[in-house]
């Protein structure tokens, strides 16, 4: 039996990869085990009909990225017919607004995605894969307190119609913490499909339903959209930090080469000469978000389906400006909700995966009979910068999803991913650099508390007592929430690590209910 270690949001989601591995399997088995369990026990954050991508390493040292985000639909319709209308999430310092109904749905990837990893490289029977996922469907898992949080957030579309209503409330009202959650129709489907395989949700009754119902009550897509959809197999997008090699998401998602950039910009500031906290590495941190958004809009956003994007954005000459700017800025230093979830794995035999999937907030469409929530990407607007209904068709839909892996010696030490929308590149930065520049054990890494700058607004966790009385030397003038404790509004990083030595070790974020196994 290999030794394992997996990092979750959810203990169930995490014990379902842990038995893959007592069963004889490798990480891969177990990630996709644990992606397959967290459609039921994770319901806010991810589905079947949602999209992902996966990052792996095998014991052969091969560095894949399985793209299997949503893709935009063929063809468009007139507006006027289009179910698209907006909700609101309230995070209690902060509210954000989205789009649901079935014109709000991408072409899904989600779980062809797994099926298509498990192929690949898993080493167990599908059957026996799924078969947590399943069980948990059936039999019914206790609503943990940060679920019960995230069905609160979201009541507007689990009580917006009678299909939501059936899975997410009681006697007319939600769901709340040490309550029974159950999934039968779900747990059917994915039973279904394990015995069937996954062309029976693009190619066979699923993806007619969903296609009919689509094209009937107001969405866009079509069963050639679903014909055609194909998991995407890229070299993940590889950039130094300060002699260690991180592995991230290419483009055209966005995410990874702004980590990227930040970190090149970073590695400028001779941060361990900081107080962890302090003002000033605090500064520091938001003059690099500040200047790494400001770079998106020169260079990246409208080059994003160009195949040298990322080489021009990371390269030098680009750099250059953004990095002068930051020594300018810091002398002293210078020698919202994202409906996501994410699980790291790591083995002894030399296997890692990093795996991040969404359902966005879920469209509040379920197709009939399944139990499958549809996700809402075309009425996410941080995947749709240039307005609503203006996407390219059939292209695959930016992301900030960042699955990543730090690498000593060509072999994974750190395994790590984030859930939380735009705030997913700033957690994962923040992560790495507490790893590389303070030395922090990963407990430390990922708990440690945040910050987050953008649009004028900077975020911040409690964690520094110079915080409050230095914010007016901060470089930049906007709107400051400092929050009271620590939220999932920065994200959710769940990481493991192997020692030089092979000690297997992670940490799950206390934001998200993150846990971590080992055995």
């Amino acid at each position: 039996m290999p030794q394992g270690a997996i990092a979750a949001g959810h203990p169930k989601t995490a014990e379902a990869g842990l038995e893959m591995f007592r069963l004889g399997g490798n990480v891969f088995d177990a990630v996709v085990a644990a992606v397959m369990a967290s459609f039921v026990v994770e319901p806010t954050l991810t589905s079947p009909a949602g999209g992902g991508f996966l990052l792996a390493h095998t014991q052969q040292n091969d560095n894949i990225l399985f793209d299997f985000f949503t893709q935009t639909p063929c063809q468009k319709r007139n507006l006027g017919s289009v179910d698209f209308y907006p909700v609101e999430v309230n995070f209690g310092s902060v509210t954000q607004e989205f789009h649901i109904g079935l014109g709000s749905i991408a072409v899904p990837g989600a779980i062809g995605g797994l099926f298509h990893v498990h192929q690949r490289l898993g080493k167990l029977p599908m059957k026996v894969v799924m078969e947590p996922a399943i069980h948990y469907g059936r039999s019914g898992v206790e609503v943990t307190p940060f679920q019960a949080y995230c069905f609160q957030l979201l009541t507007p579309i689990l009580v917006a119609n009678s299909a939501t209503r059936q899975v997410f409330t009681q006697n007319g009202a939600l769901l709340t913490a040490g309550m029974t959650l159950q999934m039968p129709d779900l747990a059917d489907t994915l039973d279904y499909l394990a015995q069937n395989g996954v062309q029976e949700f693009y190619r066979g009754e699923i993806g007619r339903q969903l296609a009919q119902d689509c094209q009937e009550q107001g969405g866009y897509l079509t069963q050639a959209d679903l014909n055609h959809y194909e998991v995407i197999e890229r070299q993940p997008l590889i950039t130094q930090y300060r002699g260690h090699t991180l592995l991230t998401n290419p483009p055209p998602s966005s995410g990874g080469a702004l980590i990227a950039f930040a970190l090149a910009l970073l590695e400028n500031l001779d941060l361990v000469q900081l107080p962890f906290g302090s003002a000033d590495h605090v500064r520091s941190l938001a003059q690099v978000m500040q200047l790494s958004n400001l770079a998106r809009k020169d260079g990246y956003d409208d080059r994003l389906y160009q195949p040298d994007v990322a080489a021009k954005f990371l390269h030098s000459t680009h750099l250059e400006s953004y990095a002068q700017a930051l020594s300018s800025a810091m002398p002293n230093a210078v020698n919202k909700w994202g409906s996501t979830t994410h699980v790291s794995a790591i083995d002894s035999e030399g296997n890692a995966a990093s795996v991040t999937t969404t359902n966005g907030e879920g469209s509040s469409y379920i197709i009939p009979g399944t139990g499958i929530m549809t996700n809402n990407m075309l009425g996410e607007a941080d995947l749709h910068p240039n307005g609503f209904h203006q996407w390219q068709e059939n292209v695959r839909i930016s992301s900030m999803m960042s699955p990543s892996m730090i690498l000593r010696d060509r072999q994974p030490e750190v395994v790590l991913g984030s859930g939380g929308s735009n705030r997913i590149r700033t957690a994962i930065l923040q992560v790495v650099s507490n790893w590389i520049d303070f030395g922090m054990t990963v407990e430390d890494a990922v708990n440690s508390s945040r910050i987050h700058w953008e649009s004028g607004v900077f975020n911040a966790e409690p964690g520094s007592e110079h915080l409050a009385s230095d914010l007016t030397t901060f470089p930049f003038d906007g709107q400051v929430e400092l929050w009271a404790q620590q939220n999932m509004f920065f994200g959710g990083v769940h990481a493991v690590t192997r020692s030089a030595t092979g000690v297997l070790d992670g940490a799950g974020d206390r934001r998200r209910g993150g846990v971590v196994r080992v055995v």
